[in-house]
């Protein structure tokens, strides 16, 4: 016996997508109360509830809540290709991988290829951000997982180490620094530096020069990882990434030498995180999985 119509998962659902009751009765053309009621018998019957509610705010989703509108708007595909009499097609789960900015061009299409490759039938959606986008896409169950560095999470997130990450300085062929084949943070601290705009980051960096009790100056906080090199090329600063092409130019055709920075202590791991400390549900851990196989041979 079924005890949830298709109905009430409808009504759900339009509630996940909408945010409110109001909105979502003004999409489906019916009652507040309707849909009221519809979310009461579904959360009675399901014994825990769907969504958070706070006066003055909107309706947000919980963790079970979310994995419950998944599960039922693939359900609610389904009853629709049957009333259609269409055979059954593959994409019922779904899978929305998160990547930090500058690690995107390095690894989001190989980390997309090795899930298809893992999970063919799974409907797979992507998202590019910042690293507070990320925590709080994670949080908000926007994002399954994501791929980024490890830094802003806490102990609520579970992570795992792909591969370390080195630091360079980025610099004009005229940098007096250019003929050496590195560079240590010692050495860097007497020239102005153009570092990330992604607030996280410019922490970060400026963090590792402050533990050697070293004080260097910034002089541009750029918007993206090729603007900070355009600048660097023309001789506007240091820059210091730890995603930075294999190329010798930037995208105005200007020469860039990139030098790895030797000091031990700034190595940073690039990680596969998620929200929770507990197992994962099949279709992530699967994911999961195949991620940490794949892209820790890097």
């Amino acid at each position: 016996m079924l005890y949830i119509t298709l109905r009430q998962y409808e009504y759900v659902c339009a509630i996940g997508r909408h945010g409110s009751l109001s909105a979502a009765a003004q999409h489906l053309n019916v009652s507040q109360p309707a849909l009221s009621n519809a979310l009461t018998r579904v959360e009675e019957h399901l014994g825990h509830p769907l969504f958070s509610r706070r006066r003055g705010a909107a309706m947000s989703l919980t963790p079970q809540g979310r994995k419950f509108i998944d599960k039922a708007e693939a359900l609610l595909t389904g009853a629709a290709r049957i009333e259609k009499a269409k055979a059954p097609v593959a994409g019922t789960s779904r899978l929305k991988l998160g990547c930090f900015v500058d690690l995107a061009p390095f690894l989001l299409a190989r980390a997309m290829q090795t899930i298809r490759d893992t999970l063919p039938d799974i409907v797979l959606t992507h998202g590019v951000d910042t690293f507070e986008g990320l925590i709080g896409g994670l949080t908000d169950g926007r994002f399954d997982l994501a791929l980024t560095y490890d830094l802003g999470l806490d102990a609520g997130f579970s992570r795992h180490k792909l591969l370390d990450s080195t630091p360079n300085a980025l610099v004009s062929p005229a940098h007096p620094l250019a003929g050496q084949g590195s560079v240590s943070l010692a050495e860097l601290e007497q020239y102005p530096l153009i570092l990330s705009k992604e607030g996280l980051s410019a922490q970060h960096v400026l963090g590792l020069f402050q533990r050697h009790g070293l004080h260097p100056s910034v002089s541009y906080r750029a918007e993206s990882l090729e603007i900070q090199r355009s600048l660097a090329a023309h001789g506007e600063g240091v820059g210091i990434s730890y995603a930075s092409p294999q190329n010798g130019f930037s995208y105005d055709r200007m020469p860039l030498l990139s030098l790895p920075i030797t000091d031990p202590d700034a190595t940073e791991a690039v990680i596969l995180a998620r929200h929770g400390s507990g197992p994962a549900d099949t279709t992530v851990s699967a994911a999961e999985q195949a991620l940490v196989r794949s892209l820790g041979k890097l």
